[in-house]
């Protein structure tokens, strides 16, 4: 009968103003992702909230019920742990792109507003909630204002890479070469992906290790590869898309 013995009316309205903070709060940063189409939207980002919540608000009854160590903290520790993988859900690949880190930032501070509001720090909860709309509303015109900036300049940081449709019967001269050309241009590659293009042509794409480079020499590199005997096309793919 230790259920009986551990129904406390006081500690369950603590915990209903707990959770019905989170879904409040949890809903508001949801309904601005949902307004936008992210990945995890209003739902997600209210469940995230309540369990971290839960989760807390019982670490911190079973303290109260059995004693030892505060059992809030090591549940904040797992929350932490666990928010991350959740987050590793929604990012995403997308022709070359990574696709989601925002969202997946969000659901972070998401499950740190619900667990705020399940340690009964309620004023807290609020203002780390109110920050993460302003970093999702009021950053969002600094964004586009960056991003709107050109892109062709000396030094930008961005996702770079070359791609290069080769004849099959090429395919290790136009290895070969693009390795030494780019290690010569101290451009060292960080991913290599070959795929067919069509019936008797490669696609070779190499990402560079470099996040700043200068564009002029880049650009001269794509116009050596299109002069090789050994390369039908090649051009450049600047990604900024995160």
């Amino acid at each position: 009968m230790l259920a009986y013995q551990h129904i406390d009316l006081i500690s369950f309205l603590d915990t209903l103003v707990s959770l019905l903070t989170a879904f409040i709060l949890g809903a508001m940063i949801g309904y601005e992702r949902q307004y936008r189409q992210r990945t995890a939207g209003l739902r997600t980002n209210v469940l995230v909230a309540v369990g971290a919540a839960l989760f807390v608000d019982l670490g911190v009854r079973l303290h109260d019920i059995y004693g030892g160590t505060h059992g809030a903290v090591h549940v904040l520790a797992y929350v932490v742990s666990g928010i991350g993988f959740l987050g590793a859900g929604v990012i995403m690949r997308e022709e070359g792109n990574i696709r989601g880190i925002n969202t997946a930032a969000t659901l972070w501070g998401s499950a740190a507003v619900g667990a705020a509001a399940g340690a009964d720090l309620i004023l807290e909860a609020v203002l780390g909630a109110l920050f993460v709309l302003a970093a999702n509303t009021v950053l969002r015109p600094v964004v586009n204002h960056i991003n709107r900036q050109p892109i062709d300049t000396m030094a930008v940081e961005v996702t770079n890479s070359l791609v290069l449709l080769v004849p099959q019967k090429f395919q290790n001269e136009a290895l070969r070469m693009l390795e030494m050309t780019l290690e010569h241009a101290n451009y060292p590659i960080r991913d290599l992906e070959i795929s067919p293009f069509s019936a008797d042509e490669i696609e070779i794409e190499a990402t560079l290790l470099a996040t700043s480079v200068d564009g002029e020499i880049l650009e001269k590199l794509v116009q050596r590869f299109n002069s090789s005997p050994y390369v039908n096309q090649a051009f450049r793919v600047a990604s900024t898309s995160e």
